[in-house]
Order: structure tokens, then C-alpha cells, then sequence
């Protein structure tokens, strides 16, 4: 009774999120990957540029490597005084490792409720979460489910991540938590069945997040409602554009001709990733939608991209 419809942008100033796959305040949502990715890199890059009041950061089964990154980089951006740390490292006690999130979680609410705060939860890694309950499960010869995971696997998840809400007349919890994925394999219990729970999620692989896997179930509540109008339309036929030059590298990979059209893509999908896709790009929304219109202007004529003809005319590049 307390909760109210998502309806505020989370801003990261990463444009693989923002433009494409608004993070949306009180939205859960996970970030699958593989072992050897940086995930980590990209939740550290997300705590220090997200626009919250606190960040309530949670480390479950992490080498100390990955506990060192975290807080120096915390610390190097300066970012200590609003960022609440709960670490279990691989070398501390299993049973820790299941308390992890409930702290993280609880003093998320805790400044959401009591203080009015916008807090951001950022958890990592999941499936390391799941290991350690399946691992005490089958310690106290609990009846192991699939894949020797306990059977209330999807219940205590989704316990975890219904914590995200937007409060009336108080603050609000935003989680985004970190889901290797064993093997590569999508059906493994851990995000299958966080796939259910969550409101999409982003696809981190090669280094970068994939246009193609990411979905924000939310970003319809605020693309072109609390951002600029050109957002939507922008968003999508720059989908279009890199999913054409997906097709055109597949074609110069076969030996097949390429036409004017395929060229042209083709230098775009160039520009998209340097600009775009890599990690290390940091820019706000409104530079990351110019970006996108000198891209296209650089690649395309402006019938070429269909957009709407007034949004052509206020924001087309005049040479």
C-alpha cells in the first residue's frame, strides 16, 4: 500500500544503459555474465557515476582482488562518504555469505524510509549467493532441487529482490545485482530464475553490454516522458542501424557483395562501439543523444533513418 508505480530515471551516465535501457528508480534488475567478464568493473563504474543520495554496496564470495578494486576505486572517486559497504570475501565463513544481502538490503530501506533517501543497491555476485545456500542446504541433508540446489531457490531470490519499491512519501530502494551465468548457459537455475523475478536485465559479454540481450521492462515509463522527446525514436533506430551492420558483417564474413546501404552501416557500427558500447565511455543522456544524431549524420542521409520529420529538423547536425 505504500509503494508507487515506477516513474523516475536512474541515471548512470553510461549510454548503453541510459539511451537504450533506462535504469528506472525502484527497478530490480540483474546483470548477466560469465566468469572473466568485468561485471565488477562495471558496478564500480556504476556506483560512482549513478545519480542517488547512498549507495549500499554488497560483495558476496569475493577474491581479494575484487575487494581491493571496490574500495579503491570508491575511494579515488570520492565517493566513500555516500557509499555503504557489506564485504564477504571467498575466505571468510559460507554462512556470512547468506546474511550479506540481508544487511545491504535492510540499511537500504532503512535510509528509503526513515531518511527519504534515493539508495541504490548494488550486490555481486548472485550465483555465488546461491552456491553458499546450496551448499549449507545439502550440509543440514536438506532434499536438493535442480542442479543440487535447494528447492526454494526462486522464493529466496525473489525475497531479496522485491525489496526494490518506491515508497510513498519517503525514499526508494533500486537494485541491481551482478548473475554469472555457469557455462553461458541462460537455463541455469540462478538467472532463469531470476529472469522471473526481475524487470529485464543487462547482458554483459565481450567486454561490453550487448544491445541485443539487455531489456529494461521499465524504460517505456520514462523514454520521452522525463527525457528528451527525441529519446524513443533515437533508441530505436539506432537498434536498427547496429543490427543491420550485425547482418552486413555476416555477409563480408560469407564473400557476398555488399551494396551502397551495407557500407554505410557498416562505418556506423565502427562509430556505435567506440562511442557507445565501451565500458569506459561516461557521458550524460542529453551528450549521448547528440552523440547518436552526429553518428548518423557522419553515416546516413536523413530520409535514410525514417525518423520523424520535426525531430530531423530541431536536431539534425547542421553542418
Amino acid at each position: 500500500m505504500r509503494r508507487l508505480l515506477a516513474s523516475r530515471m536512474v541515471r548512470t551516465n553510461i549510454p548503453m544503459i541510459d539511451v537504450f535501457n533506462t535504469l528506472v528508480e525502484s527497478q530490480k534488475i540483474p546483470i548477466f555474465s560469465v566468469s572473466g567478464e568485468p561485471y565488477n568493473q562495471l558496478l564500480a563504474q556504476i556506483a560512482i557515476e549513478a545519480e542517488a543520495d547512498v549507495v549500499v554496496f554488497a560483495g558476496m564470495g569475493l577474491v581479494f582482488d575484487d575487494y581491493y578494486f571496490f574500495t579503491d576505486a570508491f575511494e579515488k572517486a570520492g565517493v566513500y562518504s555516500r557509499t555503504v559497504m557489506f564485504a564477504n570475501q571467498a575466505i571468510d565463513p559460507i554462512v556470512e555469505r547468506l546474511t550479506t544481502p540481508d544487511l545491504a538490503l535492510s540499511v537500504a530501506e532503512h535510509f528509503a524510509t526513515k531518511e527519504g533517501k534515493k539508495v541504490l543497491v548494488l550486490m555481486t555476485d548472485m550465483t555465488s549467493y546461491a552456491d553458499a545456500m546450496k551448499e549449507i542446504g545439502v550440509a543440514m541433508d536438506k532434499i536438493p532441487a535442480n542442479r543440487g540446489y535447494m528447492g526454494d531457490l526462486y522464493s529466496q531470490l525473489a525475497k531479496r529482490y522485491e525489496k526494490a519499491a518506491d515508497y510513498k512519501g519517503a525514499g526508494s530502494v533500486t537494485i541491481l545485482a551482478v548473475t554469472t551465468m555457469p557455462g553461458n548457459d541462460v537455463t541455469h537455475p540462478v538467472p532463469d530464475n531470476t529472469g522471473y523475478i526481475t524487470e529485464g536485465q543487462f547482458y554483459l559479454h565481450d567486454g561490453m553490454i550487448d544491445p541485443f540481450g539487455s531489456l529494461s521492462r521499465l524504460k517505456q515509463l520514462v523514454a520521452g516522458k522525463q527525457t528528451r522527446e527525441d529519446h524513443p525514436q533515437i533508441m530505436n533506430v539506432m537498434i536498427r542501424f547496429y543490427s543491420d551492420a550485425v547482418s552486413a558483417k555476416q555477409k563480408r564474413t560469407m564473400a557476398f557483395e555488399l551494396s551502397n546501404y551495407d557500407h554505410k552501416v557498416l562505418k556506423f557500427e565502427k562509430l556505435f562501439v567506440k562511442h557507445f558500447m565501451q565500458l569506459d565511455v561516461v557521458m550524460s543522456l542529453e551528450n549521448a543523444l547528440d552523440m547518436a544524431w552526429k553518428i548518423m549524420s557522419e553515416c546516413f542521409e536523413p530520409e535514410e533513418t525514417l525518423l520523424k520529420q520535426n525531430l530531423i529538423d530541431k536536431f539534425w547536425p547542421k553542418h
